[in-house]
């Protein structure tokens, strides 16, 4: 009996013991980190957890993507800590104020959080304004100081004297106090200035200090989907993507019908565009636009016959589209706008060469031989440049694949390339073979 009584309350305290999700917050913050931050913090909340702990050691990275978790953190019902792991640069002072406690490592530092270019510049006024003012707000949201928090952000401010719980005080340990520097903490500053709430050498001494000695840790993981956003997000990933996406719809506007190409580039600009809504970089005005283009493209292909005015529009809007997806959603200032559009005519011109060089390599290969025209003679042969196709003038075949105006037809056990006198002809329908001239064969749909 008694060893079931403690068999009893064994579990009974394990069930009622304090639940800790721990969320690594490490290396360059990308786009793909805020649906696992989100579905971390979700979990926790579904699982009734005391507290989140984001262990953080990161040089910052993306500002949309930082805002996005900020907003994720700040919005959350379970308690929230930022334990600074060494360090907490750039978007990681965001995401760090954004929590409800914050405790660091010694040697750790927070802040230098100002808003830069791809090229490492200093951003515009207006990106810098966002910025600072978005460090402020969360800073002013969880009770911290707002003037360290946008010293951290413009260089510009300065001060000597803090207003901390209702206190002056005078600054004089703190360099990016003066004109010219920027705000970074150490973790003694930080906590001298209230901007941490401590120091925890370990995540055990961390749950100590915050009186969760009995604690359960769950660690959060990012799952397979997350890494294949992050994975599909990436600056280089993305960037292929998008060419040889590119790179197989202009192959296949060269060529008749739909194939290969088509489907392989496709295929890159539908994994481009669904890691890219995921992670928020595209927004739905910008899928519109870009569906919309790859459907006047397929109608163009399919259905119309040539080349015209709903192939060009199809073509102008989802370039728009890869355009609209250089640009974050945050305030951007001119230099960022002419970044976007350097790296889109980089990436346009790269795929035109690309697709130049690959239609050239590919006419000359032995495959394509095969394909376009399996009964080549060669010249040891005996050289001819007709396939003996004149007998088949004036008789019936019938279309195995749409011509538009060019295409497959079926005529005496034989499967030849057409061109129709009249434009598109549907599959299946009869045509008349009017004219050969060498390979060229010329048709007319017959008309019953």
């Amino acid at each position: 009996m008694k060893k079931v009584f403690i068999n009893v309350l064994f579990v009974t305290s394990f069930l009622n013991a304090e639940t800790i999700y721990r969320v690594p917050i490490e290396g360059t913050i990308d786009l793909g980190l805020p649906p696992f931050i989100e579905r971390a913090l979700n979990e926790a909340k579904a699982k009734n957890a005391t507290a989140v702990v984001f262990d953080i050691n990161t040089f910052g990275g993306r500002v949309d993507a930082a805002t996005q978790i900020k907003d994720a953190i700040l919005s959350s019902e379970v308690t929230t800590v930022a334990y600074i792991n060494r360090r907490a640069i750039s978007a990681g002072a965001l995401i760090s104020l954004s929590c409800e406690k914050i405790y660091m490592t010694s040697g750790g530092l927070i802040g230098a959080a100002t808003a830069v270019d791809m090229s490492g510049k200093k951003g515009s006024e207006k990106v810098i304004s966002f910025m600072r003012e978005e460090m402020a707000s969360t800073a002013e949201k969880r009770g911290r100081n707002k003037k360290i928090a946008r010293g951290m952000v413009d260089e510009e401010l300065n001060f000597t004297k803090l207003f901390i719980e209702d206190d002056s005080v005078t600054v004089n340990d703190i360099e990016g106090r003066k004109d010219g520097k920027l705000i970074s903490l150490t973790t003694d500053q930080a906590i001298k200035y209230k901007i941490a709430d401590g120091r925890a050498e370990t995540i055990e001494a961390l749950f100590d200090s915050l009186g969760y000695e009995n604690a359960i840790l769950i660690e959060s993981s990012v799952n397979w989907s997350e890494k294949i956003v992050r994975f599909l997000t990436n600056p280089v990933v993305a960037s292929l993507l998008t060419t040889f996406g590119f790179l197989g719809i202009l192959f296949e506007l060269q060529s008749p019908g739909w194939g290969i190409p088509g489907f392989v580039g496709l295929t890159c600009l539908i994994l481009s565009l669904s890691a890219s809504y995921i992670a928020q970089l595209a927004t739905m005005s910008d899928m519109i636009f870009m569906f919309s283009g790859l459907a006047l493209i397929l109608l163009e292909m399919l259905v119309i016959p040539g080349f015209g005015i709903v192939g060009l529009g199809g073509l102008g809007f989802l370039l728009y589209g890869f355009y609209l997806l250089l640009l974050p959603e945050v305030p951007v200032g001119e230099e960022v706008l002419n970044q976007a559009m350097d790296g889109f005519l980089i990436g346009l011109l790269g795929a035109f060469v690309g697709a130049v060089f690959l239609i050239k390599i590919m006419i000359r290969s032995e495959f394509w031989n095969q394909l376009t025209a399996p009964s080549t003679q060669k010249k040891e042969q005996g050289y001819s440049n007709t396939q003996g196709w004149e007998t088949l003038i004036g008789e019936t075949a019938v279309a195995d694949t749409d011509l538009h105006p060019s295409g497959w037809v079926n005529v005496k056990e034989k499967r030849i390339f057409v061109v129709s006198e009249g434009g598109f002809i549907e599959k299946g329908k009869e045509v008349t073979i009017l004219s050969v001239d060498g390979n060229r064969v010329l048709v007319r749909e017959l008309i019953k």
